[in-house]
């Protein structure tokens, strides 16, 4: 403890450098007129003492925070996680600061944050929710607050938007299985409240279906590994015509649960039940056998986003849009 130093001031620097507060901070801020000796023996001073400049101090005399919000669902899921990553690279790279909105798959909390954004004054937004509609969105515009939106179409001047594609690949998932003699039904595991990208998903899943004019069930699950394990134990052993065919979830965790419960009900994956995961991560290589996933670089769209909202607030973004289509990944979960 006793190494323990007290934060050195601008008033220290000012008064041992013998020159005004409005000189150092023209100094640290890089503006206004100063001579080159002066501004020597100042950045000197600064040196000498270790004095490090507050970034608040900096952002009021710039008039710039570089404060980027970001609203996401909760970063406790993997797939968020590695789309924060993503962003923290980028944001590091262009030195702004992060502020995390995190909503819990609530809209009416995702509004909450989209009010908590307008208020703290951020420079631009980064929004991933998949509970806000493109109204919702354009509150943020109306602020005057450039965004970036993840995975919801939005037209406006300060609004960009990063678009994924999920629909060809499901498709082509599903044509596949039965263009190579799959008989079994398939049965997707609907999550309420999930939000739009699970529901666009399912939207699919039936219309293909209904066009092939194949039989295939819709059952509901909660988003909890521990009570979809439950529910798929009794579910297997309830209905004996559901120890055969493909199941689709939303995410690895969900995936996980279905597989783990067919093996502990006796049943033989990919033989006897076929699982895909919508939501591919690296939870789907640590499963036995490996998941068969949808895959979309979440890393690589959070650096797009930040990308892209740097542009934006320079005025220097030319395409507002970018889209990142989904890829079937073939684990051992499926034939």
């Amino acid at each position: 403890m006793d190494n323990l130093k007290d934060r050195v001031t601008i008033y220290q620097v000012a008064k041992a450098a013998g020159v005004s507060l409005a000189t150092v901070s023209r100094v640290i801020n890089k503006q206004g007129s100063v001579t080159a000796s002066t501004r020597e023996k100042v950045e000197k001073t600064i040196a000498e003492l270790g004095y490090k400049p507050s970034g608040l101090a900096q952002a009021l005399a710039t008039n710039h925070t570089t404060n980027i919000g970001v609203i996401i669902p909760s970063p406790n899921y993997v797939y968020i996680a590695n789309f924060l990553s993503g962003i923290t690279q980028i944001a590091k790279e262009k030195n702004y600061n992060l502020t995390l909105f995190p909503t819990a798959h609530s809209r009416d909390e995702a509004l909450e944050m989209i009010e908590k954004v307008i208020s703290s004054h951020v420079d631009g937004a980064i929004v991933f929710d998949d509970q806000l509609g493109p109204d919702d969105i354009k509150k943020i515009a109306s602020y005057n607050v450039p965004s970036i939106v993840i995975d919801n179409k939005v037209s406006a001047e300060k609004i960009g938007d990063i678009r994924f594609n999920y629909d060809e690949a499901l498709r082509r998932f599903i044509l596949d299985y039965y263009e190579k003699g799959g008989v079994a039904p398939m049965t997707f595991l609907h999550v309420h409240n999930a939000g739009r990208l699970l529901a666009r998903c399912e939207r699919i899943f039936v219309q293909t279906h209904e066009e092939l004019n194949r039989e295939y069930k819709v059952i509901s699950c909660d988003d909890s590994y521990t009570r979809t394990y439950g529910d798929m134990m009794e579910y297997f052993r309830d209905h004996p015509e559901a120890r055969k065919g493909v199941y689709i979830g939303y995410r690895d965790s969900i995936a996980a649960a279905i597989e783990n419960a067919a093996t502990d009900s006796g049943l033989s994956v990919p033989e006897d039940i076929e699982v895909l995961s919508l939501v591919g991560t690296k939870y789907s290589q640590i499963v036995r056998p490996k998941l068969s996933t949808m895959h979309i670089d979440m890393a690589e769209v959070g650096k797009r986003a930040m990308y892209m909202l740097a542009e934006l607030l320079s005025k220097e973004l030319i395409d507002k849009s970018a889209h990142f289509n989904a890829t079937f990944v073939k684990g051992g979960s499926t034939k």
